[in-house]
């Protein structure tokens, strides 16, 4: 029996509200505890557009009494052991572990992701929680050689500061755990302003991550919460006491957040657009590149900042893998993100729903033709988006193509050689996600070359989405450069700092200078 067979005599939108209410109950957490006062924030489901509750709006005021006390905080657990730090990452994986199902409803809830990648997020925050306990015991610096007789050089890493994390709608929790577990290890205190489109999602986290400090005796304070609009994201760009601000957005909120952080001298890490691309070459195992095709370009309903957006198809191939992609598409079942067979859930609100409808106008204008998908489905009338992933073929690379529609549209190009379908997968500002799909090692390594992908992440045989929290993720040009979750991306976190210890009775100079 499907989610809406069994409510049928029951409105959704109560449906939807009784679900958050028992996740919250579930979870432990009250309004008091998530700081409610007077209900301001309104928390809406894209699954019918409706309301299921309201938070409050934290003040500038607020804000700024949140950021001095992170700030305040940070003075002491810079100098608490990093291993020690630790025991407060590990104490949330637990409360997560303990929760999952509850905090991937409330995901599913607030932003309409099928209940399976619902529940790969919430794994996602207990993965790099994992990750962060084990890193805070390998914050390595290095010894050098000095020049000079009966001296050290080596080099240190220091926490920064107060590190503001603002995230964004598609990923509303798993970002912020990728930010805040690494940072926390590393001595770092955080303020979260999350996602107007998941506040109570983001609630519950907070509240996990206050009783996972209590549990093990930890300052609370080393990690704050704001909820509201664009004025508080701008409060923390502006602030000096914020040391480091992560951003994840549009290119647009970059452009306008990395002047303002680099005007004030703090350090930004931004993860904007992606126009992400597939090279599928002539010697591809088709089965498995519509597999990753179909899922990377249609999963999340396209929101994803990694979801495939250009299909680069060698000519002798492009006809029977485009074919083999619409019949897929169209067996794709659209609609409550809570039934089960589901895997397109709705678009987040009607500005995703009118860049899509806007985009396929234009492309019918650039002499693209629509191959499938595109039209909506009513799903609980006209205060909910649901969308036919749309696949549509274009004669080239248009500016159009060349821009981020957030939606679920994949462009199919067609290519004659490597070197022409590496250009076309370069040819565009964004460079977050690649992939290509072949058989033959030497596509792979040019693929992989200097000269190759110009992307942040590069893929061979699957698709541009699902990134593992142990590499670093981010990407190049107009995504802003940033690198967060694995590999060394704790340094972003950290200052360095170059030791020279001199334990002789001599007073060398460097570089054979001598002075008196």
């Amino acid at each position: 029996m499907s989610w809406s067979d069994s409510h049928a005599d029951v409105h959704p939108d109560s449906v939807l509200q009784n679900r958050a209410g028992s996740a919250m109950q579930r979870l432990g957490v009250s309004f008091a505890e998530t700081g409610a006062g007077d209900a301001a924030l309104p928390v809406r489901t894209p699954i019918t557009g409706g309301l299921l509750t309201s938070l409050p709006e934290t003040s500038r005021d607020e804000a700024l009494v949140a950021v001095g006390e992170a700030h305040g905080a940070f003075r002491n657990w810079r100098t608490v052991p990093a291993p020690r730090r630790a025991d407060v990452v590990r104490r949330l994986a637990e409360l997560l572990r303990l929760h999952k199902a509850e905090l991937a409803e409330l995901v599913t809830l607030e932003v309409g992701k099928i209940s399976t990648e619902a529940h790969g997020e919430v794994q996602e925050m207990i993965d790099i929680c994992e990750y962060a306990v084990g890193l805070s015991r390998q914050l390595y610096g290095r010894t050098m050689a000095s020049e000079r007789p009966g001296h050290r050089l080596s080099e240190t890493w220091h926490p920064l500061g107060v590190v503001g994390v603002i995230s964004a709608f598609n990923f509303p929790v798993a970002v912020w755990a990728w930010n805040t577990a690494v940072a926390l290890v590393c001595g770092n205190t955080v303020v979260w302003k999350p996602s107007e489109a998941a506040p109570l999602t983001a609630a519950c986290c907070a509240e996990l991550l206050r009783r996972a400090c209590i549990d093990v005796g930890a300052d609370h304070h080393v990690h704050k919460i704001v909820q509201g609009g664009r004025d508080l994201g701008e409060l923390l760009t502006d602030d000096p006491r914020v040391a480091l601000l992560s951003a994840t957005g549009s290119v647009a909120m970059g452009r306008a957040v990395g002047p303002r952080v680099a005007a004030r001298f703090g350090r930004c890490l931004l993860e904007l657009g992606g126009n992400n691309a597939a090279i599928v070459t002539a010697s591809a195992n088709l089965d498995l590149a519509v597999r990753g095709v179909v899922f990377s370009a249609a999963g999340t309903a396209g929101q994803r900042c990694t979801t495939m957006r250009r299909l680069i198809a060698h000519h002798s191939v492009v006809d029977e893998l485009v074919e083999r992609i619409a019949n897929s598409y169209r067996n794709l079942r659209v609609g409550n993100p809570f039934n089960a067979g589901v895997l397109v859930g709705p678009l987040i609100d009607e500005r995703g729903y009118a860049a899509m409808r806007s985009a396929l106008d234009r492309a019918a204008g650039d002499g693209g033709t629509l191959v499938c998908g595109g039209e909506r489905v009513d799903v609980y009338g006209e205060e909910s988006f649901y969308v036919r992933p749309a696949l549509v073929r274009m004669p080239a690379q248009t500016p159009l193509v060349r821009e981020e529609t957030f939606a679920p549209i994949l462009w199919v190009l067609g290519y004659t050689d490597l070197d022409e379908a590496v250009e076309l997968n370069n040819a565009v500002p964004q460079g977050l996600s690649s992939s290509i799909f072949t058989t033959d090692q030497r596509e792979a390594e040019r693929f992989l070359a200097a000269d190759g992908s110009d992307c942040g992440i590069a893929n061979v045989n699957i698709g541009t989405s699902g990134a593992e929290i142990g590499g670093a993720f981010g990407g190049e040009k107009e995504t802003g450069g940033g690198r967060e979750s694995g590999s060394d991306s704790w340094k972003a976190y950290m200052r360095r700092a170059t030791n020279t210890v001199n334990y002789s009775d001599d007073l060398p100079l460097a570089q054979g200078v001598e002075f008196g």
